[in-house]
């Protein structure tokens, strides 16, 4: 059975009172697409997706289909809404939004959002 991960938001963003619901920098860009509507992005155009949890239940063989959105720098500065989770499977540091572990869909290339639905993902709505 999938183990659990302990929630450890990192951010340090402060809000501002005419900030918009988007969000956009080198972490999360929001897109929009026809059929999902916006959605949120990596800064290469990979559509990031959610379980739907605040627990990164994805852990094993259910990896090789849904890799998390890893930080690979630091996890200063980060949106609003962004925060970070240390992973107990491996110890790395996954991206979340609004407290809920990011993912992307093995099968999407950039722009695609074929994940959507799958096994219980949805797109990440801004």
């Amino acid at each position: 059975s999938p183990k659990a991960t302990t929630l450890t938001n990192t951010s340090t963003n402060s809000s501002t009172p005419n900030q918009s619901a988007a969000v956009n920098n080198s972490v999360v860009l929001t897109k929009t697409n026809s059929t999902v509507g916006g959605y949120l992005t990596d800064q290469s155009d990979n559509t990031l997706y959610t379980y739907g949890t605040s627990i990164s239940n994805c852990t094993g063989s259910c990896l090789s289909s849904w890799p998390p959105y890893i930080d690979k720098g630091s996890t200063t500065d980060l949106p609003i809404n962004v925060g970070t989770i240390k992973r107990s499977d491996n110890g790395e540091v996954q991206y979340t939004y609004k407290n809920m572990p990011l993912y992307y869909f093995s099968s999407d290339s950039p722009g695609q959002v074929t994940g959507n639905g799958v096994a219980y993902f949805t797109v990440a709505k801004p």
